[in-house]
């Protein structure tokens, strides 16, 4: 282990940089009182419209992003993949918010692209259909989460250490998609426009 690893709580600093409040709150609104009352970029679209959206989307992908591309030049994938998820659980569970985040879908998308771009472009390409057809961000969100560490795997030649830290990054996410799921099957779940 070398003293590059303390780079790994930085990225969870990084991770709880605020970016729906910050952008949503500019438009007047609080992501985390309406809407799903989920600061991520879904609900801020719901909330505060498309263009807000786009850009929580950009930073948090860029919040997962920057550790995971920056700790790969450093001390390769590895490194990139434990920082990366850093960044992710600190957007989940920011000590700054009381724990209280996001979903972490997008930041630990951002490291996907950083560190398995071929991975990144499949799931893209399995998310727009799914997002146009289904309205539903969730179930995008629940496919990409079974997708990445069956990619991790395969990119990666075999790596069980990276398919093990993709995996628990994951089911992370998943669990934070619980009440989704709940919705999806009683059909309650809020569509996208």
């Amino acid at each position: 282990m070398t003293w590059w690893y303390f780079l790994i709580p930085v990225s969870y600093i990084f991770g709880t940089f605020p970016t729906a409040q910050l952008v949503a709150g500019l438009l007047g609104h609080d992501p985390t009182e309406e809407g799903s009352g989920n600061p991520g970029a879904s609900n801020v679209y719901r909330v505060a419209g498309r263009k807000a959206g786009v850009l929580v989307l950009t930073g948090d992908l860029l919040k997962g992003f920057t550790p995971a591309l920056i700790c790969y030049f450093i001390d390769g994938r590895f490194l990139g993949l434990l920082a990366g998820v850093s960044a992710m659980l600190g957007h989940i569970f920011p000590a700054t918010r009381k724990f209280s985040g996001g979903k972490g879908v997008a930041t630990i998308g951002g490291v996907g692209i950083a560190l398995y771009p071929l991975v990144a472009v499949i799931a893209i390409l399995l998310w727009l259909p799914i997002m146009k057809f289904s309205r539903r961000a969730s179930i995008g969100s629940i496919v990409l989460m079974g997708v990445f560490p069956i990619g991790v795997l395969i990119s990666s030649s075999g790596s069980l250490k990276e398919f093990f830290v993709s995996l628990g990054a994951s089911l992370v996410v998943l669990s934070r998609h619980r009440g989704n799921i709940q919705r999806l099957l009683s059909g309650n779940e809020q569509a996208i426009d």
